[in-house]
């Protein structure tokens, strides 16, 4: 009997973790959460007129970040106006984001 109803409750738990898990890797779930994310980049960012560069790029849960390009132009008067990038991390447990220079990633355009 004691077996049975571990069974009954084990099922149903992981019934429930597989709906949690499946409802969370939806098409509209990603939608949202890559639009949390840009505009938490694009929030941090120095840049004016500031776009994301592709797509994001998530890590695996070891290292729980997803990298972000944006690309816009220095602001600063004595940057002219030139273009520039930024690598942009977001931390998935902290929800935050943080932004570094990055013209040396990609080649100017």
């Amino acid at each position: 009997m004691k077996k049975m109803m571990f069974a009954k409750g084990f099922i149903a738990a992981t019934g429930a973790l597989a709906a949690s898990l499946t409802q969370a890797s939806t098409p509209s779930a990603w939608k949202d959460y890559d639009q949390r994310l840009t505009q938490a980049c694009v929030a941090a960012s120095g840049l004016k007129d500031v776009k994301p560069v592709g797509r994001p790029i998530a890590y695996d849960d070891r290292v729980p970040v997803t990298a972000l390009v944006l690309a816009g132009r220095y602001p600063q008067k004595h940057m002219k106006n030139r273009p520039g990038r930024e690598l942009c991390v977001w931390d998935r447990k902290a929800q935050k984001a943080y932004v570094s220079e990055a013209d040396q990633l990609l080649p100017a355009s």
